[in-house]
């Protein structure tokens, strides 16, 4: 039998590894997706630590087990927090494709687009 933390750590890993994968792509939008799962891995990560209870209050009454507020509280504030910085980042990826007329990280271009890779 599969432990539910097994399965919470494991998709924490391939999360993480996808995350990591898109940020070594060489276009900007990748790399937006890439932070993107990075954060929402640390967001699942920073909640298992708070334990995985099952059937606890959430607020103390009496001797019962009771779960911790502490990493929800953490959590949904680094959601807020990462769709903003999220929108900014994409934001910059659009302006850097404007000015630069590409959306490679490097500012490099594909030989595709006509020009060569070397400018």
């Amino acid at each position: 039998m599969i432990s539910m933390e097994l399965l919470v750590a494991s998709g924490v890993g391939w999360v993480t590894a996808c995350g990591i994968y898109l940020l070594l792509r060489g276009r900007t939008f990748p790399v937006v997706l890439g932070l993107t799962l990075i954060g929402y891995a640390v967001n699942v990560f920073i909640f298992a630590m708070g334990r995985l209870w099952s059937n606890a209050a959430p607020i103390v009454a009496g001797t019962t087990a009771v779960a911790d507020p502490l990493p929800q509280a953490l959590v949904l504030t680094a959601i807020v927090i990462g769709f903003a910085t999220t929108g900014f980042v994409i934001e910059l990826a659009l302006r850097g494709r404007q000015e630069s007329g590409t959306d490679h990280v490097d500012g490099q271009r594909d030989r595709a687009d006509g020009e060569g890779a070397a400018q």
